[in-house]
């Protein structure tokens, strides 16, 4: 069934963690909800799960609204971030616990753990008990039992969160399975925009309790509906910088390009679309080399940029060098200086071009 948030805000005393929030799930999807440390991720989630109540509007399940039904009537699965195994259980007693809960025959409980576990690679530790796992098979047995409950969503808020890279990107290959598997609907949390991106079908950019953009992971990133939304999605992070439209020119710090319009605009420049050569647009303050590419820290007149580049047969410049920094006028994104919209209306072309 298809899931709805509609204007649903959330505060504690003065803070707003969620701000009138909207966002339509579509029935079986994978829906990632990306956002900073305290965007609203796991609030959001615990209103759906039953665990805190909105102070206003409505989360309809199915074209019902299910905001006031208590956790126990819901049909949704939850794996929280901590990991909250019962300590006296063993493996298998924890992942059947809600299943226990919900009077299910030992036989069809018994299927269920089992079947579970062997998708999660736990079969082996079904007898231990949570002082004898390390923190990755903690975090395992936690998302098992969140998966076994009998449930039309499954929520996670950012189930990796502390484990090590390649711990990481085998449960994210096994998540990708389970949602084929489970043919269930699936809202997962994170604050990784590269996890974001690998792992969703749809992608939902959270900031401040506000969704700033609900789209296909690769529109988020080629087509980013605000300035935030292109800040938070995308690795190295994306370059904010001060623009003008004036006298048929945009200008921004020695960057120009022939545009039409007029007024202060937001001008976006992802580090992997600027090209670094010959010049002195900028000075570069810091080089982090990443094997195959290098991240370049620039200074380009006050204002500081991030550049990407690909090592291949180019050595990264030298700190303190001056490089002079060029982009192709198709990537580059412009915004509304005061909402922070994206502007599609005016196109952009390179300098000294017309029409």
């Amino acid at each position: 069934m298809p899931l709805e948030f509609r204007n649903i805000s959330k505060s504690y005393g003065r803070t707003r963690a969620i701000d009138a929030l909207d966002l339509t799930v579509e029935a079986g999807s994978f829906t990632v909800v990306c956002g900073e440390p305290k965007a609203g991720k796991s609030v959001l989630f615990r209103l759906l799960v039953g665990l805190e109540h909105p102070d206003s509007g409505q989360i309809l399940l199915g074209g019902r609204d299910i905001a006031n039904d208590p956790p126990a009537r819901r049909p949704v699965g939850y794996v929280p971030q901590s990991f909250a195994l019962y300590p006296h259980l063993t493996v298998a007693q924890n992942m059947a616990y809600p299943l226990t809960l919900a009077r299910f025959a030992r036989d069809e409980i018994a299927r269920r753990v089992d079947r579970t576990a062997g998708i999660l690679s736990i079969t082996h530790l079904l007898k231990k008990t949570p002082d004898q796992l390390s923190g990755g098979e903690k975090q395992r047995v936690a998302v098992a039992r969140g998966l076994l409950k009998d449930a039309e969503i499954f929520v996670l808020d950012d189930p990796l969160v502390g484990l090590d890279y390649k711990l990481r990107e085998r449960l994210m290959d096994e998540l990708k399975g389970l949602r084929h598997e489970l043919k269930a609907t699936f809202l997962y949390a994170t604050a990784d925009s590269l996890e974001a991106l690998s792992m969703a079908q749809h992608l939902a950019v959270l900031d401040r309790g506000r969704i700033v953009q609900a789209a296909p992971p690769s529109e988020v990133y080629h087509l980013p509906a605000t300035a935030r939304a292109l800040e938070l999605i995308g690795f190295p992070r994306a370059n904010l910088v001060p623009g003008r439209l004036a006298a048929g020119q945009l200008t921004a710090g020695p960057l120009r390009f022939a545009a039409d319009g007029a007024g202060e605009v937001v001008v976006g420049l992802r580090p992997e679309h600027l090209r670094l050569g010959d010049g002195a647009d900028a000075r570069v303050t810091l080089v982090e080399n990443l094997g195959g590419e290098a991240v370049v820290y620039l200074d380009m007149q006050g204002q500081a940029l991030t550049a990407a580049m690909p090592l291949l047969d180019t050595a990264p410049p030298e700190i303190d060098a001056m490089v002079g920094v060029t982009v192709d006028p198709a990537e580059v994104c412009l915004f509304d200086a005061t909402s922070g919209a994206r502007i599609s209306s005016i196109a952009l072309r390179k300098a000294g071009t017309h029409g």
